[in-house]
């Protein structure tokens, strides 16, 4: 049997009681959207994160794009982010009316390259969002000294960083606006669709609350046109019980790609790195090899290991931003990466002979 990307099954199998038990509750009280379990699971990642607010959203597209509402974002602004990202990122950005404007990545860790933010700021410039990819930190020692510098939002596109810690503080708590997805498959992953803005400012945490909610803090009373995205009970409840267990998944997925590093030695791949004063919650483990699409092929034609590309495509290449005139070559870094990038299995439950099956696999394939 191929070894999967991700297996929820089998981590819900080991929850299963209190998951059942959770959502049960919930169908007795019948209280599906913003209840209990959604306050008080603000409060813990809230608590979790060094802040005093958190709002849950409908998902993490979601947060980023009131996140950018609530930090004042509109029509002719312009976010400096990457382009080696989902495209929810800038998406987010294109919802306020506001333009992306990528900068080229650091060829190790993938994330946005800090040193070129400055190079990028206009007049126009109001924000940055950086991404702490595949859930290793972004620099936010150089990029908060440019935001400061500059008087600009950060908003942390946190969606692959559940956990993740730079210099021993929690991604999401740098900025302005942390913002989380809890799509399935991510560190802490709910059952569906849900996500989370959290931030430190009573200002800020209002305007979330309002914007999540129909623009209205008093039942029919609406203050302002907003959306409806809001995250509800069982998903909530769902996520309390994963929340308890997020370090220990976590731990378990560090060990998991220090056996991958381990087994892949000598294979001729850049692994990944972990930079000094960062830790990396290994959303992805994602190695880059020259012949990426040949390897993908061989992996795809074995039935051994599953694999896949985060992202195939940069955004600034992307035919929905062909718009923003970008032409091949402009954002090196993050084309290579592209053509280069490929992630293998990563979840907590995987053992250490799937990961040795896998890693074997790469180099067979190689």
């Amino acid at each position: 049997m191929t070894i999967p990307m991700v297996d929820l099954k089998i981590q819900y199998q080991a929850i299963k009681k209190d998951v059942d038990a959770a959502i049960s509750a919930i169908m007795e009280n019948s209280a599906f959207i913003l209840g209990p379990e959604g306050k008080v699971l603000e409060q813990e990642i809230a608590a979790y994160h060094g802040l005093k607010h958190a709002a849950g959203v409908s998902s993490g597209t979601d947060a980023l794009h009131l996140a950018l509402r609530a930090a004042g974002i509109g029509q002719g602004d312009e976010v400096i982010t990457t382009p080696f990202t989902f495209i929810a990122t800038a998406e987010a950005i294109s919802y306020v009316g506001a333009v992306p404007v990528f900068v080229d990545i650091e060829p190790d860790t993938l994330n946005m390259d800090v040193s070129l933010i400055g190079k990028k700021i206009t007049k126009k410039t109001k924000a940055v969002i950086p991404v702490h990819l595949f859930g290793h930190p972004v620099d936010m020692d150089g990029l908060m000294k440019i935001a400061r510098e500059h008087k600009l939002k950060v908003i942390e596109d946190c969606a692959q960083s559940f956990g993740a810690e730079y210099k021993g503080k929690k991604t999401g708590a740098f900025g302005d606006f942390g913002c989380f997805s809890f799509f399935p498959s991510k560190n802490l992953g709910c059952y569906g669709d849900g996500g989370m803005v959290a931030t430190a400012g009573q200002e800020g945490a209002d305007r979330l609350l309002s914007l999540r909610n129909h623009g209205s803090r008093v039942r029919y009373y609406h203050d302002e046109v907003g959306y409806n995205s809001r995250l509800d009970e069982i998903q909530a409840a769902v996520l309390r019980i994963k929340f308890k267990r997020i370090d220990e998944y976590n731990r378990k997925r560090q060990e998991n790609a220090a056996l991958y590093t381990k087994y892949l030695a000598g294979a001729g791949v850049r692994t990944p790195v972990v930079k000094e004063g960062s830790t990396h919650v290994f959303h992805q483990y994602t190695i880059m090899v020259k012949n990426r699409d040949k390897v993908k092929e061989t992996l795809d034609a074995g039935k051994v290991t599953s694999s896949m590309v985060y992202y195939p495509v940069p955004l600034h290449l992307q035919k929905a931003y062909r718009d923003l005139g970008m032409k091949p070559g402009s954002l090196p870094k993050a084309e290579q990466a592209a053509a280069e990038v490929l992630s293998l299995p990563m979840y907590p439950e995987l053992t250490e002979e799937q990961i040795k099956t896998a890693a074997e696999a790469v180099k067979r394939a190689l």
